[in-house]
């Protein structure tokens, strides 16, 4: 049967002709995920990159969609998402991005920036005291996939002994020391400088770290949580901080996002708050890999070969 390739990835021209060059008996469609129309959707039986949620279900003919993303929250939200449809998703791709974020948000919160940025807004030359390093320290990842590994390897070049949480234990990944079962949290916890969360949403995951696993976390850890917002108990945060009880924390993402303008998030002392900017598209390398990966995949499909990173 010939396909009809809907690709709304961010391709260039060359790019086009390569997934071309894939499959050249296939229809191929080039178009982006504010411009396609319900034409191009109701003919196409596979889409390349991020359409809205809403799109998958006015595209009939659809028999595999390849997202663009590592997340496919969006499109399970409505629990609707048909179950004739192939899906898989661009894990992965976005690794050295997020992992280098991580890095520097660890670096920031040791070298007391968040401070110092205050202390600049109010016209204050103060000096912010003690600081701290990733040399010799601990750090527990929890979530030990592509973006967990790749964040161990950068904290394992300064010096740091890696630990790394999944759900199953085996042989050390790269970049991790230890590799051991997320069952055994609470072991770790009390012996962790820098406790990492790199955990996607799901049901085990919501509020996994909470006022109890604060309490069990040393006076003077620094969080950083770069997976999903629903792992971290806000509000415990919040009072751990309010308190002194971390060194400090990094969020990328909450829950729900965006933040409201009148969240306590906003106000807590010693955070350093991003808006969910450690991923997406924002690093040539991750376009790249997310292009190739999208093209292994499109030439294991019309091949018959597993699909890399299949979800459903």
């Amino acid at each position: 049967m010939s396909e009809c390739i809907l690709n709304l990835l961010p391709v260039t021209e060359e790019e086009q002709f390569e997934f071309i060059n894939i499959t050249p008996s296939s229809t191929h469609i080039f178009s982006t995920r504010s411009t396609v129309t319900p034409e191009q959707l109701s003919s196409a039986t596979i889409i390349l990159g991020a359409p809205q949620p809403k799109h998958i279900h006015i595209a009939p003919n659809l028999r595999w969609f390849h997202t663009m993303w590592a997340g496919v929250d969006e499109y399970f939200s409505d629990g609707q998402f048909p179950k004739n449809i192939s899906l898989s998703n661009s894990t992965g791709t976005n690794a050295q991005s997020v992992a280098e974020h991580m890095l520097t948000t660890l670096l920031s919160l040791c070298r007391k920036f968040p401070q110092a940025k205050d202390n600049q807004k109010n016209h204050l030359w103060k000096d912010v005291g003690n600081m701290k390093t990733p040399s010799n320290s601990t750090v527990l990842i929890i979530g030990a996939g592509n973006v967990g590994q790749k964040f161990g390897a950068f904290c394992q070049s300064m010096g740091a002994h890696t630990i790394g949480l999944r759900r199953s234990a085996g042989e050390p990944l790269h970049g991790l020391h230890e590799l051991h079962t997320i069952a055994e949290l609470d072991k770790f916890l009390p012996s962790a400088d820098v406790v990492a969360l790199c955990l996607p949403h799901a049901p085990e995951t919501v509020n996994l770290i909470d006022s109890r696993r604060f309490s069990l976390m040393k006076q003077d850890a620094i969080l950083i949580n770069a997976g999903r917002g629903s792992v971290l108990d806000q509000d415990a945060l919040i009072d751990c901080l309010q308190r002194g009880q971390l060194w400090g924390a990094g969020i990328d993402v909450t829950d729900p996002e965006p933040l409201p303008a009148s969240h306590r998030l906003w106000d807590t002392p010693n955070l350093l708050l991003t808006p969910h900017i450690a991923g997406g598209m924002r690093l040539e390398i991750t376009r790249k890999n997310c292009i190739k990966l999208a093209q292994d995949n499109l030439q294991r499909y019309i091949t018959g070969q597993p699909l890399i990173n299949r979800v459903q």
